[in-house]
């Protein structure tokens, strides 16, 4: 048994022994479970794919007179924000787009910029249009501003994501007759594309599948950055059948994760556009494990083969909450480039970036053994099936017809 305050002081006096999350695979099975466990302290994981559910919020000063931004309406680039906090705090969402964009009318929309795109410009360092319209009052007398605006003119810049770091997630495919545009990419008619997203074997939830280091305060890579996980992420969903190791058979668990925007690096902050579906940012995600017992060296061992996904048609079952799979395959499988569904061979294509989950890895590592980075004990741990957490199925509900 070591703990974290013991891990810490070897990290303090460069004394720690960091590897990857692919690099203890490789030492377990040289070395067995027990050694690999006295001998490494942490293991980093990483992943790198959109995550929807991601924003920033930020305070953007005061102007001379003052303005109630809140109540009012705000823009970024003409990407509308969220205004109803207070005078000058605004919330720009990943997925917010400009009121001017056609979206889905020209179908398929191109979608081609949204928040994600500001987000990533702002970290990058470049000047955004921000623009205002308030109703007045006595202390805050400005009707309207129209300025341009860096992240550095900002008093705080804080990026906000309710839902990262998906632990597992459906293979999807598409059974109909036509090519359709989901969050998951461009899916060709009658099974001729599986896409998936997940780094598999690097992805920080599936190397600690049970949650047993990964709680709330927990510190992480974010976004190039420093940052922590704050709370559960939304739709987190612990009690999903798992295999024998842990690992989640369905999409499971995730992560609220929050840091300073001003450390981060448009590297790992990229606005993306999905064709037919809408905006999105590509998050980079990286968590230390570290690892304070066997069944915690065990877990981050895990290797792709012992990773499995449900492949799920989106032409119809997903849009229509109809529950069932097409059968289960492995990472290891996916990663091959191809797999066979219904007997019938289908190529397949990550939506999330293997390599760059690789090179996330790598530098947290460097952090750790520069001594730049100490691990945080978590404050309190992430619900779990084993932790007393009511376990019910996502609250999907169909639309009621009116009668």
């Amino acid at each position: 048994m070591k703990t974290i305050r013991e891990i810490n002081e070897k990290i303090r006096n460069g004394n720690a022994v960091v590897v990857t999350a692919e690099e203890i695979i490789d030492i377990v099975a040289k070395k067995g479970i027990k050694k690999a466990t006295r001998e490494v302290d942490v293991v980093t994981t990483g992943t790198f794919g959109p995550m929807c559910s991601s924003s920033a919020y930020f305070n953007v000063g005061h102007t001379t007179p003052r303005i109630k931004i809140g109540g009012g309406t705000c823009t970024l680039n003409n990407v509308p924000c969220y205004t109803g906090l207070a005078a000058v705090d605004i919330l720009l969402g990943a997925t917010a787009m400009p009121d001017s964009d056609p979206r889905n009318s020209v179908y398929p929309g191109e979608f081609r910029y949204g928040g994600a795109h500001v987000i990533e410009e702002l970290v990058a360092g470049k000047s955004v249009r921000l623009q205002a319209e308030a109703y007045g009052t006595d202390c805050y007398p400005r009707a309207s501003l129209d300025t341009h605006i860096e992240l550095r003119d900002m008093n705080e810049a804080v990026l906000f994501n309710p839902r990262n770091c998906y632990q597992n997630y459906n293979v999807a495919v598409n059974l109909s007759d036509k090519i359709i545009y989901t969050y998951m990419g461009t899916l060709r008619p009658r099974m001729g594309n599986a896409n998936y997203s997940s780094a598999g074997q690097l992805s920080p939830l599936m190397n600690d599948p049970l949650y047993k280091t990964i709680g709330i305060g927990t510190r992480i890579f974010l976004g190039g950055g420093v940052g922590h996980v704050v709370w559960q992420g939304t739709q987190h969903n612990p009690c999903v059948a798992r295999l024998e190791n842990g690992v989640p058979r369905f999409p499971a668990g995730t992560l609220a994760v929050m840091g300073d925007l001003k450390q981060m690096s448009s590297r790992w902050l990229k606005g993306a556009s999905f064709t037919g579906y809408g905006v999105t940012l590509t998050v980079g995600i990286g968590i230390p494990i570290p690892l304070l017992n066997e069944e915690i060296t065990a877990h981050a061992a895990v290797r792709d083969d012992q990773i499995v996904a449900q492949i799920v048609d989106y032409s119809e079952k997903y849009p229509q909450c109809i529950a069932g799979s097409l059968g289960e395959v492995t990472y290891a499988e996916l990663k091959t480039g191809s797999i066979t569904v219904q007997g019938k061979k289908v190529p397949t294509g990550g939506i999330s970036s293997y390599k760059r989950a690789r090179e996330i890895a790598a530098e947290l590592k460097t952090w750790i053994q520069d001594k730049k980075f100490l691990l945080a004990e978590p404050v309190a741990p992430l619900p779990s099936a084993d932790s007393g957490v009511k376990c019910r199925p996502l609250n999907e509900r169909p639309v009621k017809k009116k009668k």
